[in-house]
């Protein structure tokens, strides 16, 4: 097994669910596990996405557990992860066809990297999320680390925990930084969908208002 694949999810509609689940299967390269951790959803996707699971059983492995946080569950998939290297996918987001392919090939002499995205916005101001070194400042989505975009070896997963806070994800490659070779890439095979309102970063925006000018 080459890559493992993990999504945590909780309360997403199942339709955004079923696109990401589409997206990781229909991958150009197949030598990957998928694992769905389930935090404790309650809206009824649970069985649907039970149901899905059980079509693909050579690939997918479905857990569930109460409600942590998508830290702690993406934590415990690392720990069921088979896969020399790991990745992450959101339940509202996407991959292009060829976006493990691409990673792979980006591991030459490095242990993790983070790749840009193809975001998708409503507005102009989405392309901007609350800077974690400074609540009332903004960054483009292109100069942060995004959590699901995150590709690297097994052993920086299993050497650095996701903890349970906002940007989790630049902390988590900041602390691989000081240890490991690390790398910011041009990709955009990962589609991100920052037009939904449900979103950490949406919710943040709108506790921390800020301006573009």
């Amino acid at each position: 097994m080459t890559i493992s694949v993990i999504m945590s999810v909780f309360n997403t509609d199942y339709y955004l669910i079923e696109r990401a689940m589409n997206s990781v299967l229909n991958q150009d390269f197949q030598s990957f596990e998928f694992i769905i951790v389930d935090d404790g959803s309650n809206n009824g996707t649970q069985d649907l996405i039970l149901n899905y699971a059980k079509r693909y059983e050579d690939k997918i492995t479905y857990i569930r557990h109460k409600n942590r946080g998508q830290a702690e569950s993406i934590n415990q998939g690392v720990l069921l992860s088979k896969g020399e290297f790991i990745t992450i996918i959101d339940a509202d987001d996407e991959y292009k066809p060829h976006h493990l392919r691409f990673c792979l090939k980006e591991m030459q002499n490095v242990d993790l990297i983070a790749s840009t995205t193809e975001t998708i916005t409503d507005r102009i101001e989405d392309y901007y999320v609350i800077d974690h070194n400074d609540y009332s400042q903004i960054i483009h989505v292109d100069y942060c680390i995004l959590f699901a975009t995150l590709f690297g070896r097994r052993s920086v997963f299993l050497d650095i925990k996701f903890q349970k806070q906002y940007a989790s994800d630049a902390n988590f490659y900041e602390k691989a930084s000081h240890i490991y070779r690390v790398k910011k890439v041009n990709l955009r095979s990962y589609i991100y969908y920052r037009n939904n309102p449900n979103s950490i970063c949406s919710a943040l925006k709108t506790k921390f208002p800020v301006s573009l000018s």
